[in-house]
């Protein structure tokens, strides 16, 4: 009698821990590469936070898009973006953005300032993890001769 209440025992303990290893496991589990967790709620992911130019030619392309993603539930909807000087100047979409859609910020240096630059576009939006701080760096070298003429 004695042992069937000992093996008894020994049965609910190791289905208790059994239990309690697969919750363990099933609530630490992430998302595989590549997905990306859906959260309740508009919310902005950006595929780059941070672009730098290299070296420009004084007057050339200092255009760059950031694209971002919504990946929440509801329409993201971005309320201002700005920078942290007037020598970069940010374009972005005033409509909301969906559910899983994706939009970008263009942004465009001025590249007729020499010299090396580091800037900062802040982004502000309905989502719960603002704001957001991108930014831009490179160098802008004198135009040759060649081009000049």
């Amino acid at each position: 009698m004695r042992t069937e209440k000992l093996i008894i025992m020994k049965k609910i303990i190791a289905s208790l821990m059994f239990i309690i290893a697969t919750f363990t496991i099933s609530c630490s589990q992430t998302p595989a590469s590549g997905e990306t967790e859906s959260v309740f709620g508009p919310a902005i992911e950006f595929a780059e936070m941070n672009h730098n130019y290299g070296t420009i030619e004084q007057g050339g392309n200092g255009t760059f898009e950031f694209v971002f993603t919504n990946t929440g539930t509801e329409p993201l909807l971005l309320s201002n973006v700005r920078s942290s000087c007037g020598c970069t100047v940010p374009v972005w979409p005033r409509e909301p953005i969906n559910a899983s859609k994706s939009a970008s910020i263009e942004v465009k240096y001025d590249t007729r300032r020499i010299g090396q630059f580091n800037k900062s576009i802040t982004v502000y939006s309905n989502a719960s993890e603002t704001p957001i701080v991108l930014r831009i760096r490179g160098n802008v070298e004198p135009a040759t001769q060649a081009a000049v003429q």
